[in-house]
């Protein structure tokens, strides 16, 4: 059993077949430091006004989102999602409203934040 090799026959038992490896498993679509800091000091700054309660995020294989819940519901009040493949036409980056509505898509991700930044109130 020293130096033996195991050689795989295909189905007809004629020709050798090599082992295959497994594929590497599929890359995943994350936030990047600076784009997770943008987006949790707006959320931070929302919570503080009482405006939002809740967020979950999922990096799935084509795209990451950041879902902001107002409460414990099903669906999220708003969603940030970043797609590369959309980074050379319409931008990366879109803020998508509870009806799917695309509130503002864009290449920098500051730019289309500002859609749900609330403005300055008088006192």
């Amino acid at each position: 059993m020293g130096d033996i090799e195991p050689i795989f026959l295909s189905q007809r038992g004629t020709a050798p077949v090599q082992p295959t490896t497994p594929a590497p498993a599929p890359l995943k679509v994350t936030f990047d430091r600076r784009e997770l800091d943008r987006i949790l000091d707006l959320y931070g700054r929302m919570v503080a006004q009482g405006e939002w309660r809740d967020y979950a995020i999922d990096f799935q294989r084509d795209k990451a989102v950041f879902a902001i819940f107002r409460r414990a519901m099903d669906v999220p009040l708003y969603r940030i999602e970043k797609d590369p493949r959309l980074a050379r036409r319409q931008g990366m980056y879109a803020v998508v409203s509870q009806t799917g509505l695309i509130l503002k898509r864009g290449h920098e991700l500051p730019r289309v934040l500002a859609v749900l930044e609330k403005p300055l109130r008088t006192i």
